[in-house]
C-alpha cells in the first residue's frame, strides 16, 4: 500500500516539512493540529474556541483521507496550561462523547504563545457501513 500525504494549506507545513496527515493503508495519522483557521491564518483567543477549531481542522483532514471523526482511536491533547483543560471538556464531549477514543493530555510549551491547545489523532478507517432503511 502506498502512503498519501494530506495538506491543510497551512504555511507551517512547507516551512517545517510535515503533512497535516499521512494515510498508510487503513491508518490515518493527523499531526498536532492547532486552533488556527488555516484559510485566514487567524486564531481565536479562548481555549474552548481553539479546541472547536482544532477539531474542525482535524475533521477536514480526516475527510480528505477518506476517514471520519468516528474512526479516531487515539487522541493526544497538548496544552501549555493544564488548568485550562477542563474548559475544553464540553467541546471534546460534543465531538468525542460517543466515540470515546483512548486519550492523553500533556502540559507542555507550544511554539506560539497564542496557541492554547494542540490536538493529535490517530484513526483507523472502517469499512463502509451499510445504509439503514428509512
Amino acid at each position: 500500500m502506498s502512503r498519501k500525504l494530506i495538506s491543510s494549506g497551512s504555511s507551517f507545513e512547507a516551512q517545517i516539512g510535515y503533512s497535516r496527515a499521512v494515510v498508510d493503508g487503513e491508518w490515518v495519522f493527523v499531526s498536532g493540529t492547532t486552533g488556527f483557521d488555516y484559510a485566514t491564518m487567524t486564531i481565536a483567543e479562548g481555549v474552548a474556541a481553539q479546541t472547536e477549531q482544532c477539531l474542525k481542522n482535524i475533521a477536514q483532514a480526516l475527510q480528505q483521507a477518506g476517514a471520519r471523526l468516528e474512526d479516531v482511536v487515539r487522541v493526544t491533547y497538548i496544552l501549555p496550561l493544564a488548568a485550562e483543560f477542563e474548559q475544553c471538556w464540553p467541546v471534546l464531549r460534543k465531538y468525542f462523547g460517543d466515540i470515546r477514543p483512548a486519550a492523553t493530555m500533556i502540559a507542555a510549551g507550544l511554539l506560539d504563545p497564542r496557541i492554547r491547545i494542540e490536538i493529535e489523532v490517530t484513526a483507523r478507517k472502517l469499512p463502509e457501513r451499510p445504509q439503514q432503511a428509512a
